[in-house]
C-alpha cells in the first residue's frame, strides 16, 4: 500500500499538516511573473474522470509552446517555468503522465514536467483524491491502493477524447512516471501485480515504521469489527484489486519510478510486464527503506533498463527544488541531507528521464 502518513504520531502528522497547508495556497493564489531560464512552454488547467467517485479530479497539462518565456509563474509556493494556456506548437507528441507520492500535489514534480515539454513532450498531472494535499483519508485503502493507476489510465483517456488535446499527442508514444506512492502507481500502471499481504510482513518485521505501519492500529480495529485477522483484511484487498478495471493500462510503453513504494511485490510481480522500466531511489530513504522497496524490486524487474541510487539522499530529495516560501513552512520536506545537492541532483534526474522517454517512446532530439 503506498507510504502512509501517520495518524496517530505528533510529528508526523505535523509535517503532512504543513505539507498540506503549504500546497493548498496553490488554489488561492493569483498568478504572477517571476525570472527563468526555461522557455516554450505552456501550462493549461484539465479535469479529469475519476473512476472510483464518478467526480472530477484536477490536474495540469504542459506542453511544447513556440512563445517565448520571459519568467516562470507563480502558483502558489511555486514559480513554474511555463505560461499559462500558451499557444501550443502543433503535431503529435509523445505523452508523459506524473503520479505524486502520498499527500502531494499537480503541482509537486513541476521541474520534471516543464524539463519534457520543453523537450518536445506533452506531460499531464493530476491529483489523487483521498490522497492528496487536501486528504489523505483513501490511504491504505482499495479506493487508492486500486483507484490510483486507473486515475492515471483515465487521465490519459481524458487526454485522447479531448478536442484540444488530441490533435497533440500520438497514441503510440506513451509512458508514466511517478514518485514514492506515485513510483508504484506507475508500476502498477504497466502492470506489476502486488501482494497487499506483504504489508503486514513488512509491519511485522519493522512495527516502528510509522512511515508504512502508521495506520496499523486503524487497520486492526477495522479488520477486528469485520471478524478478520489483518492479513485476512489486507486478501479482502486483494480480491478488490480490479473494482475499479483493470489497473495495468497497454497503451503505456515505459515507466519511470522515483523511490517507488515496492515493498507488496513479490517474485512473479513483473512477470506479465513488458514495459522498460527505470528506478531511481536515494540510498538514504528512511520513509521507504531500499533494502524492503527500490533494492528489492532491482533483481525482479527483467525489463529493468536503468537504475540510480542518489548518494546520501533521502525520501524527499525527488520533490522539486522548493522556492523559499515553502522551505519556510515544510523544512523537513526541503532541507536535504549535508552533502546532497537537490538541485544538481534534479538536473540529473530530469537529464535521465529525457533520454529514456526519448528512447523507450522512440522520440528524436528536439
Amino acid at each position: 500500500m503506498p507510504t502512509m502518513p501517520p495518524r496517530a504520531k505528533a510529528r508526523p502528522l505535523s509535517l503532512f499538516a504543513l505539507y498540506r497547508f503549504a500546497l493548498i495556497l496553490t488554489l488561492f493564489l493569483p498568478l504572477a511573473a517571476l525570472a527563468s531560464s526555461v522557455t516554450g512552454v505552456g501550462i493549461a488547467p484539465i479535469q479529469i474522470n475519476d473512476p472510483v467517485s464518478g467526480k472530477p479530479t484536477d490536474g495540469y497539462v504542459f506542453y511544447p509552446s513556440a512563445q517565448p518565456m520571459h519568467g516562470p509563474t507563480a502558483m502558489g509556493p511555486y514559480n513554474v517555468a511555463a505560461i499559462p494556456d500558451a499557444p501550443a506548437i502543433p503535431g503529435a507528441k509523445p505523452l508523459v503522465v506524473i503520479s505524486h507520492g502520498n499527500g502531494g500535489s499537480r503541482l509537486g514534480h513541476h521541474d520534471l514536467a516543464t524539463f519534457l515539454a520543453s523537450h518536445g513532450f506533452i506531460v499531464a498531472t493530476l491529483n489523487h483524491p483521498k490522497d492528496d494535499f487536501e486528504d489523505t483519508s483513501g490511504v491504505g485503502h482499495i479506493e487508492v491502493l486500486a483507484g490510483r493507476p486507473v486515475q492515471v489510465k483515465s487521465t490519459i483517456s481524458t487526454l485522447l477524447a479531448d478536442p484540444r488535446w488530441k490533435p497533440l499527442i500520438d497514441p503510440a508514444r506513451i509512458g508514466v512516471a511517478g514518485f514514492s506512492a506515485g513510483g508504484y502507481t506507475s508500476l502498477m500502471v504497466v502492470g506489476a501485480k502486488p501482494d497487499f499481504t506483504r504489508f503486514v510482513d513488512f509491519c511485522d518485521r519493522y512495527p516502528k515504521d510509522d512511515n508504512v505501519c502508521g495506520k496499523l492500529a486503524e487497520f486492526q480495529t477495522e479488520a477486528t469489527k469485520s471478524g478478520l485477522t489483518l492479513r485476512q483484511l489486507m486478501q479482502q484487498r486483494q480480491s478488490q484489486l480490479n473494482r475499479y478495471g483493470d489497473t495495468a493500462d497497454p497503451r503505456v510503453k515505459a515507466a519511470f519510478a522515483m523511490a517507488p513504494l515496492s515493498l507488496i511485490f513479490d517474485t512473479h510481480s513483473f512477470d506479465t510486464v513488458s514495459a522498460p522500466i527505470y528506478l531511481y531511489y536515494g540510498q538514504n530513504d528512511h520513509v521507504l527503506r531500499p533494502e524492503a522497496n527500490a533494492r528489492h524490486i532491482q533483481p525482479l524487474i527483467h525489463t529493468l533498463a536503468g537504475v540510480k541510487e542518489v548518494p546520501k539522499a533521502d525520501h524527499w530529495v525527488f520533490l522539486t527544488p522548493c522556492a523559499p516560501v515553502l522551505t519556510k513552512e515544510i523544512n523537513e520536506l526541503c532541507i536535504d541531507p549535508p552533502g546532497v545537492d537537490r538541485v544538481k541532483v534534479h538536473k540529473q534526474i530530469n537529464d535521465d528521464a529525457l533520454t529514456f522517454f526519448r528512447k523507450t517512446l522512440d522520440v528524436k532530439d528536439h
